[in-house]
Parts: structure tokens; C-alpha cells; sequence
């Protein structure tokens, strides 16, 4: 399939368990994949793409149960994820991914697999050290498909941007029954303004539920990525939770071909529409090219 916006064409093609995997393409340049986080989709990447596509032809997928792709499916695992990866890498002949948050825990165990990777950059992965802050998001999660199958979505949103300490600071001091009164507008407001091949946003907080599966499924496994033998490049926002730095610290000390930056005064979702992705970009032309 292929189909043209004003900004991008939308193209399709199949992973190895048959899922169909959509993906935004835009710009001219060396191949450079964009995997987003949970809660998201490839529309939340719009304005890095954009910020990159005149040094870069971008691949911006919506991962599996999203958007322009097919769904989740059985047996879902980081396997699969990395599999839809995969697929994207062979059909492009790209050699550069950037991922944020669960996105750069899928680029990662894909790194450790794929040699076609050369270089990546990781915009905080999740990757728990800690297992006793796993088990807090585990209580999280646990109110948050509570919260999900009794179909408070709003309620859910709050609940997991607070557990995981990403909720935006201009709201930390609001009362949670304030907060849910907000996001239930916001959702409102953001299914009203939904066009094209966007995903309304109360479509994609559910699937939050699976990007935590990845994190249950990668915790512990740090050390395996002594055999990462691509580039490395670990962003993290000066006004990012505290243990998402202790990862980044961590990781610095296994992979075999790191660097860090940290970028002063962003947070976790300034690659995101929401953010200061052209901060980001900057730092992606820097080192990828």
C-alpha cells in the first residue's frame, strides 16, 4: 500500500508472523527508523520526522496494535516487536534507529540482534535495574487495567503518568480528582481533532498494558547487552525521573560503544509533538551524521 499526505507517504509491508506493519516515510537522506513509546503512535513523531527529513529519509511505524498496523496479536513478546523492526531494516536498507522510552527498549534488544544496525540513539529506555521500582509499576498497572476494563480511561491516564513520575509538571501539584477532570477534557478535545492516520488518544492509552510486558520481560537483563557492538548514543532530559538516569548510568558502564548527553531543562516526551523535538533532532543530525 501506498498512499501520499501533504507532509508524507504511508506505506505497508508484513512481519514474520504475518502482522501487517503501516509506517509514515518522509525526506531524502540515509535511512533513519523513528520508534515511538507507549501511549503513542508514529503521528506523535511528526515533528522530529519533519526537523530530520532534509538530511534523512525517515521511517516513522506505527508498532503493532496502532494505527496504520495490524494488532497485537498472540504471544506478544519484545520478540516481535524486534521482528517488526526487523521487517522495516530489510525493506528500507536503513542502518539508524532512534527510540524513545519503550521504543528504545525494542532498538536496543534489536541492536543486540541485528547487525544492520549501526548506529542508535536511546532516549531513556526503561530498562529496570531495580526490582523493587518494578514492583511499584507492577501495583500501578495493576490499578491501571483495573481502571481500563471498567473503561476510565482518563483515570488510567492519570494513574500511569503519575506511577511512572512522567506526569507534565505544570499538573504535579493538582488533586487526582482535578487531574482525571483535566484528562477527560483533554481526551475529549483530542477525538474531536482527530484526522487522517492519527489514533485518538484515548485508542492508545490501553496499550500501555503491553509496553509493560516489555519491561517485565527485559528486567535483569543488562548484562547481555555487553554484545551490542553498534553505536550507541544515550539521551536523557535533565528533568527526567531520577531512575530513568540510574538506567542510563547503567547502561554506560555495559555497552561496549556509548555515549550520553543529557539535554538540559526536557523531560521524558521532548521527542514528542509535545516537547522540543527540534533539540532532539538536533543531537540525531550530530551524531548520525
Amino acid at each position: 500500500m501506498d498512499t501520499t499526505n501533504q507532509s508524507y507517504t504511508t506505506r505497508s509491508l508484513t512481519s514474520k508472523d504475518g502482522t501487517i506493519i503501516g509506517y509514515r516515510l518522509l525526506g531524502n537522506g540515509p535511512g533513519l527508523i523513528l520508534v515511538h513509546g507507549g501511549m503513542a503512535s508514529s503521528q506523535h513523531f511528526m515533528k522530529l520526522g519533519e526537523a530530520l527529513s532534509d538530511e534523512f529519509t525517515v521511517y516513522i511505524p506505527d508498532r503493532r496494535g496502532r494505527g496504520l498496523s495490524g494488532p497485537i496479536g498472540n504471544n506478544y513478546s519484545i520478540q516481535k516487536e524486534v521482528e517488526d523492526l526487523d521487517a522495516i531494516l530489510n525493506i528500507t536498507d536503513a542502518h539508524y534507529v532512534f527510540g524513545l522510552s519503550s521504543g528504545a527498549l525494542i532498538s536496543l534488544q534489536a541492536a543486540l540482534n541485528l547487525p544492520v544496525i549501526h548506529k542508535i540513539t536511546l532516549y531513556e529506555p526503561p530498562l529496570y535495574i531495580d526490582h523493587s521500582l518494578l514492583n511499584k509499576f507492577n501495583s500501578v498497572m495493576q490499578r491501571f487495567d483495573q481502571e481500563i476494563s471498567e473503561g476510565k480511561i482518563a483515570a488510567a491516564l492519570v494513574t500511569v503518568l503519575k506511577g511512572l513520575g512522567i506526569m507534565p509538571s505544570m499538573f504535579n501539584l493538582l488533586p487526582r480528582f482535578v487531574l482525571i477532570r483535566i484528562f477527560t477534557r483533554t481526551l475529549e478535545e483530542d477525538a474531536k481533532k482527530v484526522t487522517g492516520d492519527d489514533v485518538p488518544l484515548q485508542v492508545l492509552v490501553p496499550t500501555q498494558h503491553y509496553d509493560y510486558q516489555l519491561l517485565v520481560e527485559t528486567e535483569g537483563t543488562i548484562e547481555n547487552f555487553k554484545a551490542v557492538q553498534a553505536e550507541v548514543l544515550l539521551l536523557e532530559g535533565s528533568k527526567s525521573p531520577l531512575f530513568l538516569k540510574d538506567i542510563i548510568d547503567a547502561l554506560c558502564k555495559v555497552l561496549p560503544h556509548a555515549k550520553r548527553r543529557e539535554l538540559f531543562g526536557l523531560d521524558h516526551a521532548a521527542p514528542t509533538n509535545s516537547g522540543k523535538p527540534e533539540r532532539v533532532a538536533r543531537e540525531l543530525r550530530r551524531f548520525f551524521l
